[in-house]
């Protein structure tokens, strides 16, 4: 039956479709299990909602592996790095296999197969929505504030045309889809929009994000509430200079009374040195930083004719000098809780780079791709054509302007070369006016172009297809299990260490340590032996965790069997 399949007469009858129910967790006595340590993990998972609405949301699997052997594969193996699916032939099957009461884990093929059979109909998205939703209402205080970021993963394939976005991480135009993650102060993720053509965040945020939040986000403030205090908000959003409109903040204001805060573009002034005073910042993951902070108020728009608002302008000075400007309309904060907002948003940031290293965030989990929408808005490529063409004509026309302004401000005292000089401006002038009468049809031409138009509209040889989302929503969904667990466990073990950063690597060093496995049927329990951290520290460390896990009294479910771990 292949390698490690000890359990015949089960996979038989699953052959046969005589095993409805799938393979029950059989744990047998075994020792120096490879990935061992991935079991403590499981207490975490669970209480993230690794297995909670399967039979909910999935469809039923029918054979020997369920969705729950399918979903707690996928999270074993973004705990331990396990980078793709085709990976797995390179690992112990058997050995996976007894860390989830079985022979073995499915084989490639399979669990493709099983995957595209539970991300049907578009199971992961929705399964994805309830988790955020739990997410929030178990955490109001963090939920209260919300940081907004994009992601580009890059697509190096051929079977889809998508188009290309600009990369910030690699300053380079690429393929890709953008997803917009809703992440909390510490950097844990609520849930994510993906996006194949790029509406740009505002659009993403104005039609999507703010809907799903207003439904979603737990003690919020009454109609009454808000009516009786101008100043209280129902929410805050965080996010980088991408999303600067202060017409975007007075729309969220005042249709929402959802408070904006994020960096201000185009500061000309400084504010004098004496106004910004020594502070401590506490910060959402519970540190503090000392900052030169200073606070005053701020109209942003034309305040002759009303086109503007009010805002809160909080300036961070460098030592350098520089000052780091950031408005809000959060009106009831303080500047020392805007900073300690605004400043944390590199939480977000970290958690793209730690996903991308660590979890593949940009791997794709399916190769198939699907229709656009017939109604989809995509750019008009009539219009990126005049864009581009008045792009480069306008840079032209600026260095012509520049020579000019240059041979204008230095004359010759050589008559002779004075002479040639004119000759020469004479044909820049006439150049420059050639190129300001062109671009002046450009731009006519650009104003009664539309921008957008409707994918069915497009020219067929400019139609693209796009990737299937479907499984990458439901696999994204357990990478956030995964990684707010691993976020938990380091929580628990870092205020003992004397390095605290290092908190998760001690976290995946106990994943792929080995262990063994000694159920009890007799008491009920299944017993995990870690093997030894390579230091003293690392161990005491450990023990420490070991103990709140064992306080717990974590079942391993669908079991009777009571987890008791033990270090050595």
């Amino acid at each position: 039956m292949g390698t490690a399949c000890g359990r015949s007469i089960e996979r038989a009858m699953a052959a046969t479709g005589l095993l409805t129910s799938g393979a029950r967790a059989k744990f047998e006595a075994s020792d120096d299990v490879s990935y061992g340590g991935l079991m403590l993990a499981l207490p975490a998972l669970e209480e993230n909602g690794l297995f909670r609405h399967l039979g909910k949301v999935f469809p039923i699997l029918q054979g020997y592996y369920t969705s729950f052997h399918i979903v707690l594969l996928i999270a074993y193996m973004a705990l331990s790095r396990i980078k793709t699916v085709e990976s797995l032939r390179y690992e112990p099957p058997g050995e996976l296999g007894k860390l989830m009461g079985l022979d073995r884990i499915p084989e490639v093929r399979c669990l493709r197969n099983k995957l595209s059979k539970l991300s049907k109909n578009s199971s992961g998205d929705e399964w994805q929505g309830i988790l955020s939703k739990e997410w929030m209402d178990g955490d109001p205080e963090s939920a209260g504030t919300l940081y907004v970021d994009g992601h580009v993963s890059v697509y190096h394939g051929s079977k889809a045309k998508i188009p290309k976005k600009f990369v910030s991480r690699q300053r380079l135009c690429l393929r890709g889809t953008t997803g917009y993650w809703i992440n909390d102060g510490v950097g844990r993720p609520f849930f994510v929009i993906e996006r194949t053509v790029d509406d740009g965040m505002l659009n993403v945020m104005r039609d999507d994000i703010v809907p799903r939040l207003l439904k979603d986000v737990p003690s919020q403030p009454s109609d009454n509430d808000l009516s009786e205090n101008i100043f209280r908000h129902r929410m805050t959003l965080v996010f980088d200079r991408e999303g600067y409109s202060p017409q975007f903040f007075k729309e969220m204001w005042n249709q929402h009374r959802i408070s904006c805060i994020t960096y201000r573009k185009n500061v000309a002034d400084k504010w004098p040195e004496e106004w910004f005073e020594e502070i401590d910042v506490p910060m959402p993951s519970g540190e503090i930083i000392s900052m030169r902070l200073a606070e005053a108020g701020t109209y942003l728009g034309d305040q002759k004719k009303g086109k503007g608002l009010w805002v809160r302008e909080v300036r961070k000075l460098k030592d350098s000098g520089h000052q780091t400007s950031l408005v809000s309309t959060e009106y009831e904060g303080s500047l020392i809780v805007d900073a300690g907002k605004m400043f944390s948003r590199w939480s977000q940031e970290n958690f793209f780079r730690y996903m991308m290293q660590h979890y593949s965030l940009d791997r794709l989990s399916a190769y198939s791709v699907e229709e656009m929408s017939e109604t989809q808005k995509v750019v008009n490529p009539s219009w990126r054509s005049i864009d581009s063409e008045s792009r480069k004509l306008n840079s032209k026309l600026v260095i012509q302007l520049a020579t000019f302004a240059k041979m204008t401000m230095k004359p010759e005292n050589n008559p002779k070369k004075e002479a040639q000089l004119i000759h020469r401006k004479a044909d820049i002038v006439e150049f420059i006016e050639a190129m300001e009468g062109e671009l002046a049809e450009l731009k006519a031409k650009k104003k009664i172009t539309p921008k957008h138009i409707e994918y069915g509209d497009l020219p067929e040889d400019q139609k693209f297809k796009k990737l299937s989302s479907s499984k990458k929503k439901m696999v994204d969904a357990i990478k956030m299990i995964a990684y707010r667990a691993e976020t938990a466990m380091s929580v628990i073990i870092r205020s003992s260490m004397s390095k605290p950063n290092e908190a998760r690597a001690l976290i995946r060093d106990i994943f792929r340590s080995e262990a063994d496995l000694t159920p009890d049927f007799q008491n009920k329990e299944l017993n995990i032996h870690l093997h030894y951290m390579t230091t003293q520290q690392g161990n005491k460390t450990v023990k420490l965790l070991i103990q709140e896990l064992n306080d717990a009294e974590y079942t391993y479910p669908g079991t009777e069997l009571k987890i008791r771990y033990f270090l050595g």
